[in-house]
């Protein structure tokens, strides 16, 4: 097995988790993970093996993702009945509740921002790193990152005055 093919195999876990926060359904994130490795392949040769293959990984994956978003933005929606029991069964702990909130709070950020909270947060990319992915200056990164964070911690205390759709 080649290195390049390794390290694309090291990062699966990691492409598959971005995916799912993503796309927030399982077959979608997996479809998007496979697009991402089939075009990592086929671009191998853009790789400059001496840096960190994540960040090069992640922003495949975000341009494909920005691109079908883009081509599909005026698609009707569908719901698969699989999602629709998941969203139905209860959650049987008290940290399941605290994660859909989470999650849904998330949801509702401006996609640059949330993006911007799952490289970072969830993914571990440096601010120089998701900068790179998302194609915006450090600095955009950092200010999404602070505004995210003091709007996350407003809702997730309760703050009714709080609104999401007001920070961009």
């Amino acid at each position: 097995m080649g290195d390049f093919e390794s390290l694309l195999i090291e990062n699966i876990p990691r492409l598959r988790r971005y995916a799912r926060a993503l796309m927030k359904d399982k077959e979608q994130a997996d479809e998007l993970v496979q697009d991402c490795l089939e075009r990592a392949w086929s671009r191998k040769h853009l790789y400059r093996g001496d840096d960190d293959i994540r960040p090069w990984l992640f922003t495949i994956m975000h341009n494909i993702h920005a691109n079908a978003a883009r081509r599909y933005s005026r698609a009707p929606s569908l719901v698969s009945l699989d999602t629709v029991s998941e969203r139905e069964q209860a959650p049987n702990q008290y940290s399941r509740l605290v994660l859909r909130d989470l999650q849904r709070r998330l949801d509702e950020f401006p996609d640059g921002q949330r993006l911007v909270v799952l490289l970072i947060g969830l993914e571990g990319l440096s601010y120089e790193e998701t900068a790179k992915v998302l194609d915006v200056p450090a600095g955009t990164v950092m200010s999404r990152l602070s505004r995210a964070r003091i709007k996350l911690r407003e809702v997730m205390r309760g703050d009714a005055s709080a609104s999401l759709r007001g920070v961009k």
